[in-house]
């Protein structure tokens, strides 16, 4: 009865020592391929949720801290460990039928605004354009 009791627990510590290197051997594998992606300029997510741009990265030494710039001008120190996972981009395809469902059907008025007067999606704004805006939208309130 107590050799069959130790065969069990043999096979257990077998089974439980086999599952572990394959785990580690996992792992390692993920580290490696995230650390060979993980170049300057490269966009990525911290685990703390936050997204910021890899301006310096030491895949070699992992202790080192990355510097990664999360506001244009803010660039800051964290440990190579923190970057959860390098961010895809993704591409947006519009539907031809969407684009001519949500047409007006109606031309633009004078009261409505023109294409060519709408900000630049891309333009990140400056802190002194932030400050401007606010206080001529608080003026006009």
């Amino acid at each position: 009865m107590s050799l069959m009791l130790f065969g069990l627990l043999a096979v257990m510590l077998v089974f439980m020592f086999v599952n572990t290197r394959k785990r580690q051997k996992q792992m390692k594998a993920e580290q490696e391929e995230k650390a060979a992606k993980t170049l300057p300029g490269v966009k990525v997510l911290m685990q703390g949720g936050l997204y910021g741009t890899i301006v310096e990265y030491d895949s070699q030494d992992l202790d080192r801290p990355a510097r990664v710039e999360i506001a244009p001008g803010v660039v800051i120190e964290v440990h190579s460990q923190a970057i959860l996972r390098i961010v895809e981009p993704t591409e947006v395809v519009e539907d031809a039928a969407d684009t001519d469902a949500e047409a007006p059907a109606e031309p633009a008025t004078a009261d409505e605004v023109k294409v060519d007067d709408m900000p630049d999606p891309n333009h990140i704004e400056t802190p002194e354009e932030t400050r401007a805006r606010l206080e001529r939208n608080g003026d006009s309130n």
